[in-house]
């Protein structure tokens, strides 16, 4: 930690744990120790390298305030894993009630009598730590059956068994697979075949019933021919009946 007259400031170094191409991040804990308000400001030898959140703000008194320092992620690794890059940390008594919002470049000029409180911060890059190996060295667990070997160097005949057995399983497996995929699809197979059929008797039956349709037509209008022909005929017979009778009158 460091101790300033207005601030603690907590670490004392940038801590990145290094990796190519990725982000990282650490955090800074700003604590005002006093009963003001004060006002800071984060700087860096290497600004386009490095995004501070906030950069400059208001640390209420006998409160504290968390600044996270991102790094870019870098495309080369630095020779020796060392830095050269620098924070400065800017603090100064603002007026009691100030927000972010009434920070000026001016109040951290020394130029101009202000009490400016300076702590320098350094960056440290930190191996990343590696991951555990899943299985310890010359440990069983986990590890695939083998046939183990007798002393003349051939399988025992358990242990044939056993291998057999292992690659057995799968292809069996396998099987049951395509077993069950083969069911839907004779289904499948089925299901167009009935489809089919039942189209082919549909379009027959459409086909049969337009036929008699056609014929039943065809009926209808001999019908209504002989009815008109029969109605014809009869008042003909009708005219000759009344002629022979008006003749039989006269005559009589």
């Amino acid at each position: 930690m460091s101790t300033g007259e207005l601030l603690n400031i907590e670490p004392e170094e940038l801590k990145f744990g290094f990796e190519l191409k990725k982000q990282i991040s650490c955090s800074l804990q700003l604590s005002n120790k006093t009963d003001n308000y004060v006002a800071f400001k984060v700087k860096t030898t290497n600004p386009k390298k490095y995004c501070v959140r906030p950069n400059t703000g208001i640390v209420l008194p006998r409160s504290t305030c968390d600044v996270i320092v991102t790094m870019q992620a870098q495309r080369e690794s630095p020779p020796d894993m060392q830095c050269k890059d620098k924070f400065l940390l800017q603090s100064v008594i603002a007026n009691p009630g100030a927000t972010a919002k009434d920070i000026t470049p001016e109040m951290f000029n020394k130029e101009w009598g202000n009490l400016v409180e300076e702590c320098k911060l350094r960056v440290v890059y930190v191996a990343p730590p590696q991951p555990p190996s899943p299985v310890p060295e010359g440990s069983d667990e986990g590890s695939s059956p083998r046939a183990s070997l007798s002393d003349n160097g051939n399988l025992n005949a358990s242990d044939f068994s056993a291998v057999s057995k292992s690659f057995a399983e799968p292809q069996e497996k396998v099987s049951e697979v395509s077993k069950s995929f083969a069911e839907p699809q004779e289904k499948v197979s089925e299901m167009k075949a009935l489809i089919s059929r039942i189209s082919q008797e549909k379009t027959v039956a459409i086909q049969q019933s337009n036929k008699l349709r056609q014929e039943l037509e065809l009926l209808r209008r001999e019908g209504r021919k002989r009815s008109g022909g029969i109605s014809f005929i009869y008042v003909v017979l009708l005219g000759l009946i009344g002629i022979f009778l008006g003749y039989l009158l006269r005559g009589t």
